[in-house]
C-alpha cells in the first residue's frame, strides 16, 4: 500500500531540480542588457532609439496618441489614449527581447541588444 521512497528517487529529484534552476539562470541572462528600442507602427518601422540617450518619443497617427519614455537605459510607455491602459502599466523594460505593446493604437516597443546581433541563420 506504502511505496518506499528510494535514495534514486531523491537523487533525480534533485537533479531535476538543479536542471530546472540552471535552465532558468541561462534563460534569463541569454537576455542581457538591451542597447536599443525599435519601435513599430501598424506593422510598419517607425525608429530605432538608443537607450542611452534619454528622450520621449510621440506617435501621432489616426487620431491616438502614444508617448514613449526612454531614460537611464530603460524604456516605458508614459502616456497612451487606447482604453485598456495594459501598455502603461507594464511599466519600464530593458533587457534584449523584452516589449511593450499597445493593441489598440498597433505600436510595438522591443529591446534589442544592439548592432552586429545576429538573431537567427539561414541557408
Amino acid at each position: 500500500m506504502f511505496k518506499m521512497i528510494y535514495k534514486a528517487d531523491i537523487v533525480l529529484f534533485a537533479v531535476l531540480v538543479m536542471l530546472g534552476l540552471a535552465l532558468s539562470a541561462w534563460s534569463f541572462a541569454a537576455g542581457g542588457a538591451g542597447q536599443k528600442a525599435v519601435i513599430t507602427v501598424d506593422g510598419k518601422p517607425y525608429g530605432t532609439y538608443s537607450l542611452h540617450e534619454n528622450q520621449t518619443i510621440e506617435i501621432k497617427q489616426n487620431h491616438h496618441l502614444n508617448k514613449i519614455t526612454i531614460k537611464d537605459g530603460t524604456v516605458q510607455m508614459t502616456y497612451s489614449d487606447c482604453h485598456n491602459q495594459v501598455c502603461v502599466k507594464d511599466g519600464k523594460v530593458s533587457m534584449a527581447n523584452q516589449s511593450i505593446v499597445c493593441l489598440p493604437n498597433k505600436v510595438m516597443i522591443e529591446i534589442t541588444g544592439g548592432e552586429g546581433e545576429i538573431d537567427a541563420v539561414s541557408n
